[in-house]
């Protein structure tokens, strides 16, 4: 198993700044691909931004620009610097990893509020 935990969350003004970590434990070794998920309330969770071993990237389309994904492999974290933050990008944030052997791994999920 691989143990997720988020931090960095929070309340900021429209065209503000935030920066996510997740702290990957357990069987590390096994993940080949980190990214943030978002859900707001009534809506799906959905792809924000990801990064596999490669450090080949993808975003999704309203974020690009303006959201940046990075990696820390000796330290097994991964962030996401989201700049110029815009109310709509207010949402549950999760941690996601991919494993071989096992697939998803989530952590528990981090609020960003973005005020207008």
């Amino acid at each position: 198993q691989v143990q997720l935990v988020e931090s960095g969350g929070g309340l900021v003004q429209a065209g503000g700044s935030l920066r996510l970590s997740c702290a990957a434990s357990g069987r590390t070794f096994s993940i080949y691909s980190m990214g943030w998920y978002r859900q707001a309330p009534g809506n799906e969770r959905e792809l924000v931004a990801r990064i596999d071993l490669h450090d080949s990237t993808e975003y999704l389309d309203s974020v690009k620009g303006r959201f940046t994904i990075s990696r820390d492999n000796a330290k097994d974290t991964w962030h996401l610097q989201m700049n110029s933050l815009k109310p709509e990008d207010t949402a549950v944030y999760y941690c996601n990893a991919a494993s071989y052997g096992v697939g998803y791994n989530w952590g528990q999920g981090t609020q960003v509020t973005v005020s207008s």
